[in-house]
């Protein structure tokens, strides 16, 4: 059966991280990149996880995970290498009605974590369904070199142009923004002639017909 891809809004939203190893890091990292309020229960962290809680960007509780950890929390990620701790992370989540995720076993998951690529507020991810994260890291790695970092700054223009068309009581249709975000816009934002890439695609989608 297949997986219902979503991207949720976490912004302010309080998650758990059950963990203190390099997978737990990658996961924080995730949370903190979509603004989630993020806590991490493991008796150590890594380097890297340390520096976040010494800096305020996590809240660290310095324990093994505990029932009633999960509680109050939107998701609960947890990544101890101990299949007894995520499994019980995972019941307590179906019991509460949290949405929990548990590395490298699928079978206790609620929800799988795609290969994420991000451009700014370009955001592509490829998931397997947890069948094989490794080959959804590769086909990530892959689409990175046909998604240069310019797509970051595409993805603001087309936002500013969307802003400015509605404001102006313009609906463009998809055939018509499919046309106008062409290769020669692209290699306008390629090149850093953000102005001329904007006015161009202004150009081509209004007035509106």
């Amino acid at each position: 059966m297949g997986s219902y891809p979503v991207c949720l809004e976490l912004a302010g939203q309080p998650c758990l991280v059950i963990g203190g190893g390099p997978v737990a890091e990658r996961k924080v990292e995730g949370l903190l990149a979509a603004g989630a309020a993020v806590t991490v229960v493991s008796p150590s962290l890594t380097a890297g996880l340390a520096a976040l809680a010494r800096g305020g960007r996590i809240r660290h509780l310095p324990r093994e995970y505990g029932p009633g950890d999960v509680a109050g929390n939107r998701l609960t990620l947890a990544a101890t290498g101990k299949r007894e701790v995520d499994a019980a992370a995972s019941r307590e989540g179906r019991e509460r009605g949290v949405w929990v995720n548990a590395a490298d076993a699928p079978d206790l998951c609620d929800f799988t974590l795609p290969a994420v690529l991000r451009r700014g507020d370009l955001v592509v991810a490829v998931s397997t369904g947890g069948a094989s994260p490794a080959l959804a890291r590769a086909v990530r790695e892959e689409l990175e070199g046909h998604l240069p970092e310019a797509y970051a700054a595409l993805a603001d223009i087309v936002a500013e142009v969307r802003r400015e068309l509605r404001q102006r009581a313009c609906s463009p249709g998809g055939e018509a923004w499919r046309q106008a975000l062409d290769a020669d816009l692209r290699r306008l934002v390629a090149e850093g002639r953000r102005a001329e890439a904007k006015a161009r695609l202004l150009a081509r989608l209004a007035p509106c017909p």
